[in-house]
């Protein structure tokens, strides 16, 4: 089994410094970070990624919320043009051992509950949360004023233009009777 890479962006928050009381943590991605997060999630550019969250220990884990910052450079999904894109997420996670997360039988879907993202037991990564936090705020298929028009130009119509064909044709018109 081959060892798995360290993230490009890991900032350890080590369990033991973890109190109740919460803590503020920012962090900042440099350079060389930033340009390894754009190749891993398929960017132009990552210009900035900056996290400030408030960390504590409750009895179901480790807590951190906050806010993640960030200014990218996606490419349009349609013609490639460089779209800049400015991130500014509220995050709620908590950190549970990657045991309890084996352990989870159920997933809940309550609307306050928080995210959860796992750990080794030893420290979080508070940096690979916030750019996980960054890459999901993004759009998967961004596209730039051009899109249109390129895909016009394609011979791509809207569902606008385009019309019922086969049996379903006459299906409209005849749910509009009674």
């Amino acid at each position: 089994m081959s060892a798995v890479p360290p993230p490009e962006f890991s900032r350890i928050e080590r369990i033991d410094t973890i109190g109740a009381g919460a803590r503020t943590v920012s962090i900042s991605a440099d350079e060389a970070e930033r340009a390894a997060l754009a190749t891993r999630f398929g960017l132009l550019a990552v210009d900035r990624l900056e996290a400030t969250f408030s960390v504590r220990r409750e009895a179901a884990g480790i807590v951190a919320q906050g806010r993640v910052d960030a200014i990218v450079v996606q490419a349009c999904s349609v013609t490639d043009e460089p779209l800049p894109v400015t991130v500014a997420e509220e995050v709620a996670l908590r950190f549970v051992t990657d045991q309890e997360v084996a352990a989870e039988d159920e997933i809940e879907l309550d609307p306050d509950a928080l995210d959860t993202m796992a750990y080794d037991g030893n420290g979080v990564d508070l940096g690979e949360a916030a750019a996980e936090t960054m890459a999901l705020a993004l759009d998967p298929f961004p596209r730039g004023p051009n899109a249109a028009a390129a895909l016009r130009a394609a011979g791509v119509i809207s569902e606008e233009e385009a019309k019922p064909a086969g049996a379903l044709a006459g299906l409209k018109s005849l749910l509009g009777k009674d």
